[in-house]
């Protein structure tokens, strides 16, 4: 197998971004592993609310260029009111089934408190619905400012999760996925 190339998505646009600390250490293990990474940083893109009629405003030509490139890709998403960050749900609506279909994904979602389950859940629906085969391990990082301390993680066990992200990623890059979800195929109008 040729080495995988990974990409990450930040949907955290705090300039200490713990999802984003915990995405780099996904991508070291990638790495590791003979992999090739980019972290796309949303906080440094200019992605104005995507509008159908402008699909190709500001860097979305970039994303989806770099998404589509990827063997595999890691969402990481701070977990807001429950679900994934807008900046996240942005930079999403800008890609399709052209940066996805088929494409294997990793989720991480961190949380200032309760676990960010939802998150994970929310994340995993989309990416099935772009028919995306989404990696069954997955990282969630409650009480993020515990866990992670001046850009290290403080609990073993959750970067142990984090490590196993990355792997998990690299030995997933090239599977063949399943047939459609019925999901996709509802989707009507998501090709436009």
């Amino acid at each position: 197998m040729t080495a995988p190339h990974v990409v990450a998505v930040c949907g955290s646009l705090r300039t200490d971004s713990n999802t984003r600390i915990a995405l780099e250490r996904a991508l070291t293990t990638v790495r590791s592993m003979d992999g090739s990474t980019e972290l796309i940083d949303l906080e440094t893109m200019e992605l104005p609310v995507f509008n159908a009629d402008n699909s190709d405003a500001g860097d979305a030509v970039a994303l989806r260029s770099s998404v589509r490139a990827a063997d595999a890709v890691i969402l990481g998403s701070p977990m807001y009111h429950g679900s994934y960050s807008g900046a996240l749900k942005n930079a999403l609506d800008y890609c399709g089934f052209d940066e996805f279909e088929n494409t294997t994904v990793g989720l991480l979602a961190v949380s200032g408190g309760s676990f960010p389950v939802p998150t994970l859940n929310h994340l995993r629906s989309v990416c099935r619905s772009l028919n995306a085969w989404v990696i069954p391990h997955q990282v969630a990082i409650p009480s993020v400012n515990s866990q992670i301390d001046d850009g290290a993680f403080v609990d073993p066990d959750i970067e142990d999760r984090v490590v196993t992200l990355g792997q998990r990623t690299v030995e997933y890059a090239t599977i063949e996925p399943e047939q459609h979800t019925v999901a996709s195929t509802e989707n009507v109008g998501a090709e436009d």
